[in-house]
This record gives C-alpha cells, sequence and structure tokens, in this order.
C-alpha cells in the first residue's frame, strides 16, 4: 500500500501541474527553451515496445551519453536482450533519437504520477529498470516494487550536500528506497553515502565510473576542414558547455592572448540551445567575426571565432583543440564532463566549481591532465602557459588520456551485474 508521504507527493505534483503548465509554457516561448510535449510525457502516446527487457531512464545530455555505452554493452552481453530508453530533456530526447535511430524505442520520461508512470510499465512489462546517475522518482520507484521489478540505480552518485539533504528526511526515504535492488556507486565514498540512507550495505556495488569508457567519436566533421583552413595555423581553444556569464569571461581572457605570437581560433559551445542567439549577438556586439554550424553560409575567411549551435557535435570538436576550456565551472553550475578533451589527449582547464566530476577532475589534476583557475585572470594566465610552450600542452593532454585509459572497465562491469540482477529475479 502507497504510504502517507507517496500520497502527499501525488496531490502535490497532480495539484501543482494545472497551475504549472502555462508557466512553463510562457517561459519556453520567451527563453525559447523547447521541452517534450506534454501529452508524450502523460505516456499516451507511446511507441510500440518490446516487452520483458530493459528500461533505461536518462535525463538529459549527460546522462544519455552514457546511455549510449550501456547500450552498446548490453548488446554484446545480451544481444537478444529488448532495450527502451526515455529521456526528460528535449535535447537529451533529440541526441538520444540520433544515437540509436530505429535501434530501440526511445520517447519521453512518463511524468512521475501513477497513470503516465503504468501506461509505460503496462505497455512494456520490463524485469529491469535502469536509473543512471541518481534520479530518484517516488511514483516510479513504488511502482516497479508493487510489480516486482528490480531497480537498479548505475553510475550512482550522491554528492556531499545532496547526502546532507537527503539524510534529514531518511526516515520518509526508507520506503521509498526499498524497490531498489542494486545502488552501482563510482566510488567508495558515494556508497557509503547511499549506505548512510539506509540502502542496505549488500544491494550496494562500487563498480566505477561509466563516463571513463568514452571513446573518441571519429566520425568526420563537415566542417573541420573549413575551420582548419580558417585557423590558419593558429592554435584553437574549445570553450564547451558554457553557461551564462562564463563567454564574457573566456572572451576577455583570449581576447589578451597570442600564443607563439598568433591570436587563438576560438570554437565556443554554449550548454543550453535556448542561449545560442544570444552568445552569437555577444559576439557580435564585441567586434569578433565568426560563423555559425547551423549556417549555411562559408565560415568567413577573417573569422576568429566558430559557434556550434547544435547538439551533438561537441565532443569531436574537441580533436581539433590545443587546449579546452570546460564550462559549468566558472560560475557554481558544478561543472561539466573533462573526459570529452581527455580522451583525445587535450589538455583541460576549468572554473573552481566542478563538484559534479570531483573524483574525476582530482585525478586528472593529481595527473598534470587538468587545472583549475579562479576566474578570467587565471584563465588568460593558465591559457596563456599552454599556448606559449605548446609542449607542456602535449605532455599535460598526454596526462590526461592516461587517466581516462587507467580508469576504464566500469561498463563492462556495471552490464554484467545487471544481468546477473536479472537471472537472481
Amino acid at each position: 500500500m502507497a504510504s502517507a508521504s507517496l500520497w502527499l507527493y501525488r496531490i502535490l505534483l497532480g495539484g501543482l501541474l494545472p497551475i504549472a503548465l502555462p508557466i512553463i509554457k510562457l517561459r519556453q516561448r520567451m527563453v525559447g527553451k523547447s521541452r517534450p510535449r506534454f501529452r508524450d510525457r502523460l505516456g499516451r502516446s507511446l511507441p510500440e515496445l518490446p516487452e520483458g527487457g530493459v528500461w533505461i531512464q536518462a535525463v538529459s545530455v549527460g546522462e544519455v551519453e552514457l546511455a549510449r555505452r550501456l547500450v552498446a554493452e548490453f548488446e554484446l552481453q545480451a544481444p537478444e536482450l529488448p532495450l527502451f530508453l526515455t529521456a526528460t530533456t528535449a535535447t537529451g530526447l533529440d541526441l538520444a533519437r540520433r544515437s540509436f535511430g530505429d535501434k530501440i524505442p526511445v520517447f519521453p520520461c512518463p511524468i512521475d504520477l501513477p497513470g503516465p508512470v503504468a501506461r509505460v510499465l503496462e505497455s512494456a512489462r520490463p524485469r529491469l529498470l535502469v536509473l543512471v546517475e541518481t534520479e530518484l522518482w517516488p511514483e516510479m520507484l513504488y511502482q516497479a516494487g508493487e510489480r516486482g521489478m528490480p531497480v537498479a540505480v548505475v553510475n550512482a552518485r550522491l554528492s556531499p550536500g545532496s547526502f546532507a539533504g537527503y539524510r534529514r528526511i531518511a526516515g520518509r526515504l526508507r520506503t521509498l528506497l526499498e524497490p531498489l535492488a542494486l545502488v552501482l556507486a563510482r566510488t567508495e565514498a558515494d556508497a557509503e553515502r547511499f549506505a548512510g540512507l539506509n540502502v542496505p550495505r549488500e544491494r550496494i556495488v562500487v563498480s566505477g565510473n561509466v563516463k571513463y569508457d568514452l571513446e573518441a567519436d571519429r566520425r568526420p566533421l563537415d566542417w573541420e576542414g573549413d575551420v582548419r583552413r580558417i585557423a590558419a595555423g593558429r592554435p584553437i581553444v574549445v570553450a564547451g558547455s558554457t553557461m551564462e556569464g562564463e563567454e564574457a569571461q573566456v572572451l576577455d581572457a583570449l581576447g589578451e592572448l597570442s600564443g607563439n605570437g598568433q591570436t587563438p581560433f576560438l570554437i565556443l559551445a554554449p550548454r543550453h540551445p535556448e542561449r545560442f542567439d544570444a552568445v552569437a549577438r555577444m559576439l557580435s556586439d564585441r567586434g569578433i567575426v565568426y560563423s555559425r554550424l547551423s549556417s549555411d553560409e562559408v565560415i568567413a575567411s577573417e573569422a576568429d571565432a566558430f559557434l556550434i549551435d547544435t547538439i551533438g557535435e561537441l565532443a569531436r570538436a574537441y580533436r581539433l583543440a590545443q587546449m579546452a576550456f570546460i564550462g559549468g565551472s566558472l560560475v557554481p553550475t558544478g561543472g561539466h564532463n573533462p573526459l570529452e578533451p581527455a580522451v583525445w589527449g587535450v589538455p583541460v582547464l576549468s572554473g573552481p566549481h566542478v563538484h559534479n566530476f570531483k573524483e574525476v577532475y582530482d585525478e586528472m589534476i593529481d595527473a598534470g591532465g587538468a587545472r583549475l583557475v579562479a576566474d578570467s585572470a587565471e584563465l588568460r594566465v593558465a591559457a596563456a602557459a599552454w599556448l606559449d610552450e605548446p609542449e607542456f600542452a602535449t605532455a599535460a593532454g598526454k596526462a590526461g588520456r592516461e587517466v581516462v585509459e587507467r580508469n576504464r572497465g566500469a561498463t563492462a562491469r556495471t552490464v554484467s551485474v545487471l544481468l546477473e540482477l536479472m537471472n537472481r529475479v
């Protein structure tokens, strides 16, 4: 029977939706941020789903990238096992659909209410629900438990801040977390935090960080030759996954640099699509000649910057770089994935706010493959050191790549344990 806490959650979520929907739609129009259709999130237009397989739920782009590796490994270890994937954000869905094509069904994550969740479960009757990283939806967990379906959290992470918050309601969480049959934690510290939330220790396995199993995506970039030609031998800096307030700092820092007497060529990739136009205006206002990836126009021969205003090409773009700046770090967002440039042997600069990838950064910094800077001034100094001495940048990039290689193998371990769980159940 559903607990009082779950009933309260249902009442609050169901009651707030009619109020929140008009506000969400208005905000979408104002900022240009798209979301999956509400009807699709109600589970009323589901694709044909295979029965008896695995449901993988990923939130957005980062989790979908991780899910891609899980799907590939499932296909190696259990090629006949049906899979389907849901994602919460429009950008995550777009990447998943382009990544998987017709290989597996992809559709929006159902709203966490009894009807939408039940429609998915009854349509597919999956044998296992896999939650990528830490996304614990009360209704989804409850209904899985009612059906005797095991739930696993893969690449599970729990920051000290999140853990402190959850600890305050640990008593209410106990019932919510009962359906968790398996928590595959990235690190021993994550495992201890989940145990501190009353998840039985025998259900927790430290399997490593799946994100280290990133492979360099060697598919060609249609625009690579043009960018190299326009850069004309200048050092290329890729600033990826930047957030509001960071592009200006990057431009301030790089505008005063001239590695080996040459001003660097900047490839800039904002994190969120709704900010593409604003960043383009910023470049124009500063008098920077640039081209946009989405434009059909030929890249201007005098360009000093190239704006990636699409989703799904940034990870490949890092291979052009002499060094990379990873956004979400000069502002207190928590940072984004530094392994995407590291897999290409590209050294990484980031701001101080990298708690989302703390363990990865700790190892990369210790190895010399990454550096943290406090602000635009420190970014300028650190970037100048690598641009003026490219052999140091090459050595730092090699060190970062070696960190990736040392930590591979989590994906295979994760899928093996998931298959064992399914066989036991």
